[in-house]
């Protein structure tokens, strides 16, 4: 068999499996394999780096399918390249408890690099891989030692550069000149839709090329030589990420070739006929795997036995010559805690003026960084208002080159190896960025900006927490207490709404310590992200000799202060800023002879999370009189509260004012809480 000839034997399997695939679960979307199966076939068997035997290998290529619909074709290539995935697996594509779920799904499917389906999150989670790979070549590798040198590869679609976040991720990559990222476009000019003439006639090449990529063409997607010959012109580019255009045809070889009928519906049994007959492929049976193509494919396991024994050959060289670096490096890529990483976190005395969360938050992680060298990430250009630049550490930045403008910055310290990473106005791709920066592994990656300006990167939140992956999110300016900024400032529904999020730990500290201890519980918590909303205003720093240890953030909420020999008559919770209100209210109300209990809850998840019998400690069944007090909506509270409590909140939005104005108009004061809470105890 000619090589011509085997190739498209193999491009061919790819097709129909995909398509089969399709067609037994009356589901998914046929149309993309089809097309793009060539542009797939070249780069998984020519140009990638990796080892289906272990998919975890450290400096492995790395492949995001961007246009996730696709699914079925890359689980095609898992299958071809040798995974952990049986031809059983493609049969139950779709079906309750299968590997082979409709759109990727990270830690479910071995090969799956990031879960992928929502469009252009892909692109952006792959510049966050490229930006690790850059930041650990440049941090670690040493002349004659590359220990970290791979690619990231995507596929992306039309869908994924119309959504914003793959603007604003490809912009960032153009300016941070991620030469190791190449990107596939399946040019097939066809949405879900229809045409993209309809919505989409930019020249996508010169917008590229305006945000400092390099831009190739490929006529033919069918044309396995141009692409071949494509991918090699990208790799030589060391300078600049790569968009490679290529053109393809939606559905090829199908009856609706061409069309967007193509795109998400199962062919049906006599197109899937028709397809086959005409690009020759045999009618029966399904999931056909000819012996020459499975063969042919499976030669990339003894490549990637090779490659990674060539690595860890100079892994141990590298091991020698470097052993503390090399130690590091390994601590990092294994997800470990070093010895004493959080030793010199500060223990703040007490102080009736005390700081702003946020201030405290900046303190405690320039006290973690430097014996935390994973510890990477910034703002949405906002490091002096969220307090999250990491002193002395650099900035990651490609290096100024000649006859370069730099007027009006700083860029002294710019390298690849700096940990400050400046995301530019962009939240959106912030928070996917992240995501492939802790997916890619070796890091703990932090990105942050104010937190109503979450809303701009909820879908990047939201896939974190479905991903189960370690992202920290620090929002700072947290409530109304913000001030003349007025309500397009001011969060009001969002932490009742991040809160809703599963598997996202949402924590809202009272005081500097608070602030501490919520760090330590950020850094630790390896299996979900966690989200910090802090102020900006001062706090007071609680005097922990007269209060509870903060380490009672760790289970979600605490008994902070109580009645001396009484059971509570009354219990005030509150969160953040205002637990130094309820404090004060508390105060007055045991003068009244009033027994009251104050309850910090700084997170529901983690509280939630404990044992009943803690929960029921904590706020006693018996005592119905239970007043909630938080500067946003009052949803949710309840669940807290009971029925015969009373929650204060805000359920309207904001205004334009003194923040002690503000707070004094919406209630926030002692004497309003003290209102309450005797209603409460009146009924």
């Amino acid at each position: 068999m000619s090589n011509a000839t085997l190739d498209q034997q193999c491009i061919d399997t790819l097709r129909f499996l995909s398509v089969d695939m399709v067609q037994k679960a009356n589901s998914g979307h046929p149309g993309l394999p089809l097309g793009a199966a060539p542009m797939a076939y070249v780069l998984w068997t020519k140009h990638m780096k990796y080892h289906p035997a272990d998919p975890h290998w450290v400096d492995r290529d790395r492949f995001v399918l961007s246009a996730g619909h696709g699914s079925a074709l890359l689980y095609s290539l898992l299958y071809m390249a040798g995974y952990d995935l049986s031809l059983d697996d493609l049969k139950q594509f779709r079906q309750w408890g299968s590997k082979t779920p409709g759109h990727p799904e990270y830690g479910h499917t071995p090969g799956v690099e990031i879960t992928t389906g929502p469009l252009g999150q892909g692109l952006a989670n792959a510049v966050g891989m490229a930006i690790g790979e850059a930041h650990l070549a440049a941090r670690y590798n040493r002349d004659g030692h590359r220990v970290i040198d791979h690619h990231t590869w995507a596929i992306v679609s039309d869908g994924d550069l119309m959504e914003g976040v793959a603007s604003e991720a490809a912009s960032l990559a153009g300016h941070l000149k991620l030469g190791k990222l190449i990107c596939l476009y399946d040019d097939n000019c066809v949405t879900l839709a229809a045409g993209t003439d309809i919505t989409f006639s930019e020249d996508r090449a010169r917008r590229f090329e305006a945000y400092g990529w390099q831009t190739l063409h490929v006529a033919d997607g069918n044309d396995v030589a141009s692409i071949d010959a494509a991918l090699d012109e990208a790799r030589a580019d060391t300078t600049r990420p790569s968009l490679i255009l290529v053109r393809t045809q939606i559905g090829y070889g199908s009856p609706e070739q061409g069309s967007f009928k193509a795109h998400g519906s199962p062919l049906g049994v006599e197109d899937v006929r028709k397809t086959k007959q005409k690009l020759g492929w045999p009618a029966e049976p399904d999931f056909l795997v000819p012996e020459p193509a499975l063969r042919h494919f499976r030669r990339v396991l003894d490549r990637g036995t090779q490659a990674q024994a060539e690595w860890r050959s100079r892994l141990d060289g590298y091991i020698k010559a470097f052993p503390q670096r090399a130690q590091e490096l390994q601590v990092r890529l294994r997800g470990e805690l070093p010895p004493g990483w959080d030793a010199d976190i500060p223990q703040f005395p007490a102080d009736a003026k005390g700081i702003a969360s946020r201030v405290a938050s900046g303190q405690v992680m320039n006290a973690i960084a430097p014996k935390l060298a994973a510890l990477f990430g910034g703002s949405a250009d906002l490091d002096s208002s969220t307090h999250t630049n990491l002193k002395g550490l650099g900035d990651f930045n490609p290096a100024a080159t000649s006859g370069q403008d730099t007027q009006g910055s700083d860029s002294a310290g710019w390298s690849h190896a700096g940990r400050n990473l400046h995301f530019g106005v962009r939240e959106h791709a912030m928070g996917a960025v992240a995501n492939g920066l802790a997916v890619h592994g070796g890091f703990l990656p932090y990105g942050s900006t104010f937190l109503i300006f979450s809303d701009y990167m909820r879908p990047s939140i939201r896939l974190a927490a479905l991903m189960g992956v370690h992202v920290v999110h620090v929002f700072t300016h947290d409530s109304i207490a913000l001030g003349e900024d007025g309500p397009t400032h001011q969060p009001i529904e969002q932490l009742a709404s991040l809160r809703a999020i599963p598997n996202l730990t949402v924590i809202r500290p009272a005081d500097a310590n608070e602030t501490a201890v919520a760090w330590k519980v950020a850094v630790e918590s390896k299996t979900q992200p966690v989200l910090l909303a802090l102020t900006r205003q001062n706090l007071p720093t609680l005097d922990r000799r007269r209060y509870a240890s903060a380490e009672g953030l760790r289970r979600g909420a605490y008994v902070l202060s109580d009645a001396e020999g009484a059971k509570p008559a009354l219990i005030l919770i509150a969160s953040g800023s205002e637990v130094g209100l309820i404090l004060a209210a508390a105060e007055q109300l045991q003068q009244q002879g009033v027994a009251v209990r104050c309850v910090s809850m700084p997170s529901w998840e983690l509280f939630d999370a404990q044992a009943q019998a803690y929960q029921d400690e904590v706020l006693p069944p018996a005592v119905t009189a239970r007043l909630a007090v938080e500067l946003g909506v009052t949803q949710g509270w309840r669940r807290y509260t009971g029925a015969r409590g009373d929650v204060l909140g805000i359920d309207r939005f904001g205004a334009s004012a003194p923040a002690a104005v503000l707070l004094r108009e919406f209630g926030f004061s002692v004497e309003h809480v003290l209102k309450r809470a005797q209603a409460l105890l009146q009924r």
